[in-house]
């Protein structure tokens, strides 16, 4: 069977044509991002929905358009925007997952915040959908609907109104018991009189398309992180693993346990399939990729490809808080800054760079360890996927920090092929997730080569310091 499987994500759309043996062809179309004062991430939406079509119509027509059976789609979850529902015309840009200009609805709500974690699973803040659509509707329009952009892209492909189990898990509007809106949420964040999209299990046909040549059913939607997480066979309770892209995204599957966290983590679906669902923890550090960028940009590093071979062996007493676009899970303070500290006259770039690894790795180990606390069991292997994994000196680093090892993923297109899953599961050929899942290639594998001791002496020095910047203080 063959299936085009979409990826939309923060700063590109990849689709990648599979016949049910292999991956034929694979396209990716970029997507710009572009900044808004200094809080503000937005993108045109229709861009999104060219970069999905240009990439779809590349992909097939390399891969010769062979008896296309199923389109699915794989969204970028907490990306929203307003739109007309009759014309499916945008009506404000797509605020990003990145963008923080809702963080002042999140301020007003705080005293609701138990009660949200209570309800959703999530924390109460912008990262999530609903503080941005409520910031839509105040500062841009009051018409339309406002959604996440899976919505949109499903409308624009198939006329349909919907939006899928896992991605509406993330909107802090849906109970994590039930799978559906929650009435008390939605008034909680005044936007009862809002039409929203009917919520879909990740297996369901949707509709049908003719974007990319003949009618095929449209199905199989879901959100990007947990569909990397189905790709990466985290399909037990305590599988976990972690995407190293523009940020990392931690995913630990809890099994059928809606577990509530006390540690800043949140809950949301893993999987909805035929109406029976699947949870997964999850924690977010904002910026691993983007602080390679940075790097970049401020001239430490001469480029991406080379962070190997500029990272130096040690980092010379420098430790890196790798806040520069504040800190999610579990500190959840967006407002923090980033800060190098430590540095003196001997301070060389190399060991900036290795600093600066070293840091993003701590923050991987420590939301692993609060996550192994919450599921009741230590985690005893990462899985890792994104662009990142590329970097033998952060993935070994990492294996070092955590101290079990660390799985990469043999493919590049996780996301994907997590869809590409889902979209088998909804043709009814496939009967269960594990069947639907493609075979992984063989993985390279990091075992850690410090001692326990120096593992955990270099996170807690870490935390120290992420305790003393965010308490306004510049540890010793």
């Amino acid at each position: 069977m063959t299936v085009l499987a979409i990826d939309q994500g923060t700063s590109g759309t990849k689709v990648l044509v599979h016949d049910g043996e292999r991956v034929l062809a694979v396209a990716e179309h970029p997507v710009r991002t572009r900044p808004v004062g200094p809080d503000g991430v937005e993108v045109d939406p229709w861009e999104l929905l060219s970069s999905v079509l240009e990439a779809g119509r590349q992909a097939l027509a390399a891969a010769g358009a062979p008896g296309l059976r199923m389109v699915c789609l794989a969204n970028q979850g907490e990306t929203v925007l307003a739109w007309d529902r009759a014309t499916g015309e945008p009506l404000s840009r797509a605020m990003v997952w990145q963008d923080r200009r809702a963080d002042v609805v999140c301020r007003e709500l705080r005293e609701s915040a138990a009660l949200v974690a209570q309800r959703t699973g999530l924390v109460l803040d912008a990262y999530f959908c609903a503080p941005k659509m409520v910031w839509l509707r105040r500062n841009v329009t009051t018409n339309g609907v406002v959604t996440t952009s899976d919505a949109w892209l499903a409308n624009r492909l198939a006329g349909v109104f919907v939006t899928d189990a896992t991605t509406a898990s993330r909107s802090l509007l849906t109970g994590l018991d039930t799978g559906a809106w929650d009435a008390e949420m939605i008034e909680v964040f005044g936007l009862g009189g809002e039409l929203l999209p009917t919520i879909v299990d990740n297996d369901a046909v949707v509709g049908s398309t003719g974007a990319f040549g003949a009618d095929v059913p449209l199905g199989g939607l879901i959100v990007d992180q947990q569909a990397a997480l189905a790709a990466e066979r985290c399909l037990h309770a305590g599988d976990v693993k972690c995407t190293y892209g523009t940020g990392a995204f931690l995913l630990a599957n809890s099994g059928c346990a809606a577990v509530r966290s006390s540690r800043g983590l949140s809950t949301s679906i893993a999987w909805s399939l035929s109406g029976r669902r699947t949870y997964c923890l999850d924690a977010q550090a904002y910026t691993v990729g983007a602080a390679v960028d940075w790097l970049v940009r401020t001239g430490m590093l001469s480029s991406a490809r080379r962070l190997d071979d500029e990272t130096g062996p040690e980092t010379g007493g420098v430790t890196f808080v790798p806040a520069l676009a504040g800190m999610g899970a579990p500190w959840w303070t967006s407002g923090a800054a980033g800060a190098l500290l430590g540095l003196s006259l001997g301070t060389d770039r190399g060991s900036v760079l290795r600093a600066v690894i070293e840091g993003l790795c701590c923050q991987i180990a420590v939301l692993i360890r609060e996550t192994g606390s919450e599921i009741g069991t230590p985690i005893s292997r990462l899985r890792a996927d994104g662009g990142l994994i590329r970097s033998a000196v952060l993935m070994q680093a990492q294996a070092d920090l955590l101290q079990v090892p660390v799985e990469c993923y043999s493919s590049p297109h996780a996301t994907a092929l997590g869809a590409l899953a889902m979209g088998r599961l909804a043709s009814g050929d496939w009967r269960t997730l594990a069947d639907a899942v493609p075979a992984p290639g063989s993985a390279t594998t990091y075992e850690p080569r410090w001692s326990a001791d120096r593992a955990a002496h270099t996170v807690a020095q870490w935390e120290a310091a992420v305790a003393g910047v965010l308490d306004g203080r510049v540890p010793r």
